[in-house]
């Protein structure tokens, strides 16, 4: 498998504010979360691209959110995987690092695509053309690592620390991986709950250490059926 270079994209914009404290007004710089759309394509040996899904996000670790979503919604398996790439075919233009293509050491069956994903941040599910099509199909969920409660407690504290663009905006949600015993193994911010779990899932799918039954996943703000669903197939 081959992973092209990421460059460094920016997550956050800083922009001119006029505040207002106690009927006075002035103005300050303040520190935004970046969002832009992420087109993820795919492909077999021979195969044309074709897109599968869009989503808002913030930039950075797109190639994890691309295989991660893949991967999560049941679309492909890690040994699947040839080469994650910035879209090759539009050189120079201001899409180029919005659109990640992913490659398949095999034909991919686009008959999968029965239904458009269109994802904002803040609904996964947003697109999907049937309640029939949302059912993602995994393995039934064995007994777990026992966890000890105050481990489970203490999670939200430690993935509040570990937040650190969250700090400088306050507004960013965040996945956490943990070890069993509490120790965290990553930490992926995002815009969208489902693309910080997308992230952090894709980053442990491309270095090869899926299933992750062992480990914990916290997350800020609620759980939605779908982020337990990635969990699931994790």
């Amino acid at each position: 498998m081959t992973t092209a270079a990421q460059p460094l994209r920016r997550n956050t914009s800083n922009v001119h504010v006029v505040a207002l404290n106690d009927g006075v007004r002035s103005q300050r710089t303040d520190t935004l979360a970046a969002e832009e759309p992420l087109e993820i394509r795919i492909q077999g040996p021979g195969q044309d691209q074709r897109s599968v899904a869009v989503t808002m996000r913030t930039p950075g670790g797109d190639f994890e959110l691309a295989v991660g979503f893949l991967f999560t919604e049941g679309l492909i398996v890690p040994g699947d995987i040839s080469r994650v790439a910035y879209c090759d075919t539009l050189p120079g233009e201001d899409q180029q690092y919005n659109i990640v293509s992913v490659t398949l050491n095999r034909p991919f069956d686009f008959d999968q695509l029965r239904r458009n994903f269109y994802a904002t941040s803040s609904c996964g599910v947003c697109g999907k053309a049937a309640l029939d099509d949302i059912e993602v199909r995994c393995a039934p969920v064995a007994s777990g690592t026992r966890v000890a409660a105050a481990t489970l407690l203490a999670l939200p504290t430690e993935l509040r620390k570990a937040q650190k663009v969250f700090e400088r905006t306050g507004g960013l949600h965040a996945a956490g991986l943990f070890s069993s015993d509490g120790v965290l193994v990553s930490i992926r911010e995002d815009v969208g709950r489902h693309n910080a779990v997308d992230k952090v899932v894709g980053e442990q799918v491309l270095a090869g250490r899926v299933p992750l039954a062992d480990h914990i996943l916290q997350v800020s703000g609620r759980l939605s059926f779908q982020i337990v669903q990635k969990a699931a197939v994790a």
